[in-house]
């Protein structure tokens, strides 16, 4: 029992004004247990199958964390705690490799609908996020592993709006994005590549701060049902590091 994961009151005063309310059908049991019971079977990594009985049902475990998945509650619920508390100065921008298990295939639509790629690693998921000044997750977006950074990026562009200034990585000098970013009036900390012709000059105290959103990385992979991705659906996937990174940083 003690191994179990509940809601502490504190990050259910936070997290229960964005449940959706008056829905049709029958009266939910009650979402605190269940959610807990999700964000459980995160942490460990286990079939939904396994989910310990304090939580009730399996299939109701399940069905809820699909269904809210299927209709982006997660993804809402990550961006109404984020709207409360985030440091609108500096971000940094990075990706990470997440490799597929072989249950995670089949999913309708296909591989590359679903962000799942061949890379030198194998079948992998690329998450890409964007952190605030003290690494906690303000965006998060999938791609195939086998996609670039930078398409990453695009879709992380149009939330850095409002920074001051923005923390990349070499994989990320492109004259495109630094373009984008200064008609935003955001400063780009981003090391040019060591084949450019022309140096390019950057804020080399600002950027030892990077370090902040692998960290951000690492307390993610810590939910296992994050490290290793099991779910066919790229949106079960998503939520799944949604979720994670709401009750690490934000409840």
């Amino acid at each position: 029992m003690s191994r179990l994961f509940w809601l502490s009151d504190e990050a259910w005063v936070a997290i229960e004004p964005h449940l959706p309310k008056n829905q049709p059908g029958a009266r939910r049991v009650d979402d605190r247990r269940v959610i807990s019971g999700i964000i459980h079977m995160l942490k460990c990594g286990g079939r939904w199958a396994d989910c310990p009985g304090e939580y009730g049902p399996s299939t109701t475990i399940y069905n809820r964390w699909n269904r809210w998945s299927r209709r982006g509650i997660w993804a809402r619920i990550l961006a109404a705690l984020t709207e409360q508390g985030w440091i609108a100065e500096t971000a940094q921008i990075d990706s990470s490799y997440i490799k597929a298990h072989r249950c995670a295939g089949g999913g309708k639509g296909g591989p590359r609908a679903n962000a799942i790629g061949i890379s030198r690693g194998g079948r992998t998921t690329k998450v890409h996020a964007l952190v605030d000044v003290i690494g906690r997750p303000l965006c998060l977006v999938l791609t195939p592993g086998n996609a670039s950074d930078m398409k990453g990026a695009d879709l992380l562009i149009a939330h850095t709006t409002g920074m001051k200034r923005i923390i990349a990585d070499r994989g990320y000098d492109a004259n495109r994005l630094r373009s984008t970013l200064r008609s935003q009036n955001t400063i780009p900390v981003i090391p040019g590549r060591k084949n450019r012709k022309r140096k390019i000059r950057y804020d080399e105290k600002r950027y030892k701060d990077r370090w902040r959103v692998e960290a951000m990385f690492c307390r993610l992979k810590d939910f296992r049902r994050v490290a290793t991705r099991y779910d066919k659906l790229a949106r079960n996937y998503l939520s799944a590091v949604m979720l994670a990174a709401a009750v690490a940083y934000w409840l």
